[in-house]
């Protein structure tokens, strides 16, 4: 971890209970409903002045504690950080996490949170990500990856359905096709490889040229959830669980999103799976990334397959939070979120940090654009958007301000969350909020958290 020299001479922790007389401005680099979490929790620290938003949407324009900075460049960015004395910087997104932006504000002495762009490969590249774990003994699906389409319709065929057919590249949560038919498998395929049209950015293969490549792994049966950990290159402190639902439909029907909703705790996640997970996945990740020469800070989700017996596989490993799961989880935070922040961008800072965590169940819903997670449209109207409150907030994501008014921008548009004392009670409070938003073509399930007020009574969260 290089040393912060640009930066002011302040010892944030020792300041954790009581006002510090210094405040300082803080970037959040993103503009989905996981940043404007991430600066709705980060401007309600007393030793923040402004946060600014890169490039923000809707919703974080219309809170007078942020301020949106139309910049995605990661140049323009670092430049501005400088000129504009950001003491600390957090990224949301994993496309300026590929792009190299840490890598950038160190180099200038800037303060950053979040992995380097080699490290950064465990989300970027899913071969990168399979050879990783196969190479460090992490327990994950058995996989192949294909360029050649010929190659990866035989490898289909020979293994049969289901199976499951991934987009090696970002792809927004959306490069994953869980096929239950042969067609189906084949069919993603052709998609993924000669058609191309979800937008994937694919990593430069020999020469620099990008090269189209899917990764085909095996069926995994059982529950997901969602672990997620922060990282200071040398500790490791976990974040409360979730579990997310990818399905646009209720009952888990319909083609896999971004995420159309989350709940934290996560109730599967017993202790015993909690202190597999870190034994089996985190830790060894974490160490297999240093030999490696990849050090590893930021934060580091790993997606678990759960099966009957408590056995964890990974499924994936996302190099930053979550979304939609990062507003439930810091709807929960009671801790200052810019000590977190601080001590994370610190080598050891991590040691002796401890989370204090809302016991209270938080359930956020999304409520999606019409025509997502396909071509979704933009620029409907959006109204009866809800007063913030300490047990409910409605989180913007694909929004941006116009004439006064705010509009839908993107897939993912809004994610009502509420806290309440369980499961249900934190459910009934979500949907209540839900309806009174309007906008054309709103389209939300019903059934997010099912699991959880199902499981409420048979088991207890770890944390």
């Amino acid at each position: 971890m290089p040393p912060y020299e640009n930066q002011p001479k302040i010892q944030l922790l020792q300041s954790r209970h009581g006002a510090s007389e210094f405040r300082m401005n803080v970037l959040v680099i993103g503009g989905g409903g996981r940043e404007h979490a991430m600066a709705w929790k980060l401007a309600q620290s007393d030793k923040v002045q402004m946060v600014y938003v890169a490039p923000g949407n809707g919703g974080t324009a219309l809170d007078k504690r942020l301020q949106n900075i139309p910049l995605s460049d990661v140049v323009a960015l670092r430049e501005w950080a400088q000129a504009n004395k950001i003491g600390l910087t957090v990224v949301g997104p994993e496309g300026p996490l590929a792009a190299g932006v840490v890598d950038e504000f160190r180099a200038h002495g800037l303060r950053i949170f979040g992995p380097t762009k080699a490290a950064a490969q465990l989300e970027s590249s899913k071969a990168f990500s399979k050879a990783f774990m196969q190479r460090h003994g992490i327990p994950t699906a058995a996989y192949e990856a294909f360029t050649d389409p010929v190659a990866a319709h035989a490898y289909v065929q020979r293994m049969g359905a289901p199976i499951v057919v991934k987009a090696d590249g970002l792809a927004a949560g959306k490069g994953v096709v869980v096929a239950m038919s042969l067609d189906e498998a084949h069919s993603a395929i052709d998609f993924m490889l000669l058609d191309n049209t979800l937008g994937v950015v694919h990593n430069a293969g020999v020469g620099g040229q990008a090269v189209p490549r899917v990764v085909i792994e095996e069926f995994l049966e059982g529950e997901e959830a969602s672990f997620m950990v922060m990282c200071d290159g040398r500790d490791v402190v976990a974040l409360a669980t979730s579990q997310d639902h990818k399905r646009l439909l209720d009952d888990d029907q319909g083609p896999n999103t971004g995420g159309m909703g989350a709940y934290s705790p996560a109730l599967v996640v017993t202790p015993q799976v909690h202190a597999r997970a870190m034994r089996e996945i985190i830790l060894p990740t974490l160490k297999g990334m240093e030999q490696d020469g990849i050090p590893y800070t930021g934060f580091l989700y790993a997606g678990l397959m759960i099966d009957p017996q408590g056995q964890v596989k990974t499924l994936e490993f996302n190099c930053r939070m979550g979304d939609p799961e990062t507003q439930p989880i810091l709807m929960r935070l009671k801790t200052d979120f810019l000590d977190v922040m601080w001590a994370a961008t610190e080598a050891g800072g991590l040691e002796n940090m401890e989370l204090d965590w809302d016991r209270r169940t938080a359930l956020g819903v999304v409520l999606a654009a019409y025509g997502y997670p396909g071509t979704p449209r933009k620029g409907d109207a959006i109204v009866g958007l809800p007063v913030e409150n300490e047990s409910c907030m409605v989180f913007h994501a694909g929004t941006e301000p116009f004439d006064g008014t705010t509009r839908t921008s993107g897939g993912r548009v809004l994610c009502v969350t509420a806290l309440s004392e369980n499961p249900r009670a934190a459910r009934q409070a979500a949907y209540d909020a839900i309806q009174g938003i309007r906008f054309d073509g709103m389209q939300y399930r019903t059934d997010i958290g099912h699991r959880a007020v199902k499981q409420a009574l048979e088991a207890k969260p770890a944390k």
